[in-house]
């Protein structure tokens, strides 16, 4: 029995220190502040819908959960609604996915919980992973879509969002093998801006962050309700706490 748990416990490490040694950059951490800004979120809302769900469906998301984030049923038709006039329907696309995979090479995932399945152990959380992704795209000619991803290397989805933050080149320099050998490899040391784009790097950081602050909070839209109700379970517990530790001494005071 120890012999099997010391071989779980190895592996289980294994597969830790693989995952954080695994292929793509360091993920950037998410600033989770936004999670809290609903100005954000509601901007992160008309990103996905204008940027996202052209070729991604959020099939487990409907468009009247978004009056959660102080929208009314009148703006979410006006401004967020583009495939159907149903409040009711789920964020659905037009999209066959036959023909998706014909163009793609695949058919593009739902985004309902990407953030929550997009996690690592050895990297950061799924939000983190988005918001590095959608920052560090740029051009590459030798893939059929002309850009490839730090994060996702190989990535089949072209940059969405280039004309927002511009198209930039991926700089690397050559290094010896460390350990005496006679192999180089590239190490990459930055972005070098090949044309602007519409914001700066601070806005477009911004924007990112709105985008994937709203996806995390579409894979669980009550997270923050389940938030305030455990601050009030938690007070009620110590308030009965203390309660019946006076009963307890109370009834107990005239037992010798």
């Amino acid at each position: 029995m120890k012999k099997l748990i010391l071989i779980f416990l190895a592996s289980l490490c294994m597969s830790t220190q693989a995952s954080a040694a695994g292929g793509g950059v360091a993920w950037d951490k998410f600033p989770m502040a936004k999670m809290t800004d609903v100005a954000a979120l509601q901007n992160g809302a008309k990103l996905f819908v204008n940027y996202c769900l052209n070729c991604h469906s959020a099939a487990f998301m409907r468009y009247n959960r978004l009056r959660d984030l102080n929208l009314t049923e009148e703006q979410i038709k006006q401004n967020l609604m583009f495939t159907t006039e149903k409040v009711g329907e789920t964020m659905k696309i037009a999209m066959d996915p036959k023909q998706a995979k014909d163009w793609f090479g695949g058919t593009p995932p739902d985004l309902t919980v990407i953030a929550r399945s997009r996690a690592d152990i050895g990297k950061g959380s799924g939000a983190d992973y988005l918001y590095t992704y959608l920052r560090t795209y740029y051009r590459d000619d030798t893939k059929v879509t002309g850009w490839d991803n730090l994060a996702f290397p190989n990535v089949g989805m072209p940059h969405v969002l280039w004309e927002l933050q511009g198209q930039r080149a991926a700089k690397y320099v050559e290094e010896k093998d460390p350990h005496g050998g006679t192999e180089t490899h590239h190490r990459f040391v930055g972005f070098e801006q090949i044309t602007p784009g519409t914001m700066t790097t601070q806005q477009y950081d911004d924007t990112v962050a709105d985008l994937v602050a709203y996806m995390q909070w579409m894979g669980e839209p009550a997270q923050h309700h389940r938030v305030r109700l455990g601050v009030w379970v938690l007070i009620f517990l110590a308030i009965f706490t203390v309660i019946a530790w006076r009963l307890n001494a109370a009834y107990w005071k005239d037992v010798k």
